[in-house]
């Protein structure tokens, strides 16, 4: 009988046991979830987990510069130049002053005492290198036409001397998106390993991609300019706008963008979230594809398309106002945007009678590129909107790296239109037109030797009045040949967790290093 007792006690102290460990296991578990949850009461939080719409094409800020890219990889490296947040100014970062010596040479002191991930010193050097690495032809970089102006750089101990082959009124504006890469460290493991294990100076370090689901991001605990307050940093992609929306609501997210104008309601009723917003530099166009055998090769279809958009419609429905007109492929933020360019208007007739004169009476169909990072909603507002003028709009879409590659390829085989969210973050005119419709650039498809030479013109002359008056002859054959068409001013709109200290900027920066928790 005692053995019996004993063992009946036995059992039950196991049990009693098991489940006292169970629950310190899902304590432990539920203290160190990625899921965004709350932190414990009487903690500080200390991870940001950030819902995208896509995953990024590359870590490598050499080559694109799309947004789901960018918002990831400018936390992990640092720029030569920086803007103020709040004037937009330029100002200090790697490079802690300069000076232009004669119009084509510009000196940049590099700051001492920055060092890369690894605890190595960030040097010209590695300037020079992030530079001519861009200029590589073999290198294939998106962003080759925005630095494309230079023509030499050179070292001089801490100086760094860029010289321009001519006056260069826009080289410190694109400066300000050059993103320092660690030669040695690139050299060592090669481009396609840097690119899945980046690593920079900048205030998080990389710690994991898990390609098609997350990058993950830890504090830079050595970082030169001061300790991240949030220590790590999850950024997921998430397609679909519902689910985003339903992983800021349950507080499996902490920030969500971009929103749905739809949706915004629904988040500011939630007395723990936010709405974030603020117009942008970034401008919502289509583009056409002129050089391949499709239907909008032929310019009276890219005006039937241009006059068969109900531009205002779209903004109030769909935007629900977080947007504005722009007559021009480009906003009102960029140096070179006119007022005299008065753009399409809605004209749903003009649009059936161009198509006619064009041939198709009978109506056109036409292949629209896309992607999950551009919002479907709009493409399917824009195939509805063309369908009443008798163009059948097919919808291709591919995922973003897939589509970026089609379109810079070269071929103009990518189909016949396309929607774009464009901002250079520079706020000036070359930093867009120049890259979407010059002659040869990768975003072209599209080539007039005359917008060439005025865009040309504008890049090499250091006189602002000139300046414009080039950027409005530019505009006005954009506007006669319609190679894209300018929807509108994107505001960009943010869902976020109220305890989050934020303010976005123009430049959609998405620094988390200027982010904090609230106490």
């Amino acid at each position: 009988m005692k053995r019996k007792s004993k063992s009946i006690f036995l059992f039950i102290s196991i049990l009693v046991l098991g489940v006292l460990l169970a629950a310190c296991s899902s304590d432990e578990k539920a203290s160190n979830t990625g899921d965004g949850g709350s932190a414990n009461e009487g903690e500080a939080k200390k991870e940001l987990v950030v819902d995208i719409s896509s995953d990024p094409s590359t870590l490598d800020p050499g080559l694109q510069y799309n947004t789901a890219s960018y918002t990831v990889y400018r936390n992990i490296f640092d720029n030569l130049l920086r803007r103020d947040p709040e004037s937009l100014e330029i100002i200090p970062w790697v490079a802690e002053s300069w000076e232009q010596t004669s119009e084509t040479t510009w000196e940049f002191m590099i700051k001492e005492g920055i060092k890369f991930q690894d605890g190595s010193d960030l040097t010209t050097e590695d300037v020079v290198f992030s530079i001519e690495r861009i200029l590589d032809p073999d290198f294939g970089s998106a962003q080759f036409a925005n630095f494309s102006m230079i023509e030499k750089v050179e070292t001089d101990g801490n100086k760094l001397i860029l010289t321009t082959a001519e006056p260069s009124p826009t080289l410190l504006t694109q400066l300000v998106n050059l993103s320092i890469v660690p030669k040695s460290y690139v050299e060592e493991v090669g481009a396609e390993e840097f690119n899945l294990t980046p690593m920079g100076s900048g205030p998080y370090k990389f710690e994991k991609w898990d390609k098609g689901s997350q990058v993950v991001l830890t504090k830079n605990e050595d970082y030169w300019n001061g300790d991240p307050e949030i220590e790590q940093v999850v950024f997921r992609a998430v397609t679909n706008a519902a689910s985003r929306l339903a992983d800021l609501q349950s507080g499996q997210a902490d920030v969500i963008f971009p929103v749905s104008p739809d949706d915004i309601a629904t988040i500011e009723q939630n007395e723990s979230l936010k709405i974030l917003s603020t117009p942008t530099e970034r401008v919502s166009y289509l583009a056409f594809n002129t050089l391949g055998d499709n239907p909008a090769k032929d310019e009276k279809v890219r005006q039937a398309i241009a006059y068969g958009i109900n531009y205002d419609e779209l903004i109030t429905t769909l935007l629900g106002g977080y947007g504005d007109k722009v007559s021009q492929v480009l906003t009102p933020f960029a140096l070179g945007y006119s007022e005299n360019i008065d753009g399409y208007d809605y004209d749903p007739e003009k649009a059936k009678q161009l198509l006619a004169e064009a041939g198709y009476e009978d109506g056109v169909t036409v292949d629209f590129a896309t992607s999950p990072a551009y919002d479907q909603v709009i493409v399917e507002a824009i195939q509805g909107s063309l369908s009443t003028i008798g163009i059948d709009i097919n919808i291709v879409s591919t995922d973003q790296a897939t589509y970026l590659q089609k379109v810079q390829n070269g071929k103009s085989d990518w189909g016949g239109i396309r929607l774009g969210n464009w901002s250079c973050a520079c706020l000036d005119a070359d930093g867009t037109i120049y890259p979407l419709f010059r002659t040869g650039t990768v975003w072209s498809s599209y080539t007039n030797q005359e917008f060439d030479a005025v865009v040309d013109a504008a890049r090499t002359s250091t006189n602002e009045e000139e300046r414009l008056k080039f950027y409005e002859e530019a505009l006005t054959i954009l506007n006669e040949d319609v190679p894209g068409i300018g929807l509108w001013q994107l505001h960009q709109i943010y869902g976020v967790s109220k305890d989050l200290e934020w303010k976005p900027d123009a430049q959609e920066s998405f620094f988390v290093f200027d982010m904090s928790w609230a106490d």
